[in-house]
């Protein structure tokens, strides 16, 4: 079951200032006040989470809780995070060059 979810998709919508998790693109799954987002980082972690792929964006909520998520479009999703909420702190960086391996960051 879990593979299946993973191929038929995550959804990652930004509604007002609440982002929500979706499978299916239609069956919720979570969702959180983008102004309790206290930091976005790159996080490769290989725990579950509704994240379909391994390159993954780690959100800290200032409450301590994480998400780990993997958007299509990771730049415009922080972007519209940061614009909802401009507190939050954003450290994902995309190296260039030889480090950069099958569009990971080594």
């Amino acid at each position: 079951m879990f593979v299946v979810l993973l191929f038929a998709g995550m959804r990652y919508v930004i509604s007002g200032d609440k982002l929500f998790v979706k499978i299916f693109w239609f069956i919720p799954s979570g969702s959180a006040k983008i102004t309790d987002i206290a930091e976005v980082k790159r996080s490769y972690n290989p725990l579950s989470s509704p994240a379909g792929s391994m390159k993954r964006l780690q959100i800290t909520f200032v409450s301590g809780r994480v998400w780990l998520i993997s958007p299509a479009r990771e730049k415009e999703f922080i972007e519209e995070l940061k614009a909802v909420n401009p507190r939050t702190s954003t450290n994902v960086h995309d190296k260039k060059g030889i480090w950069r391996i099958l569009n990971w960051d080594i």
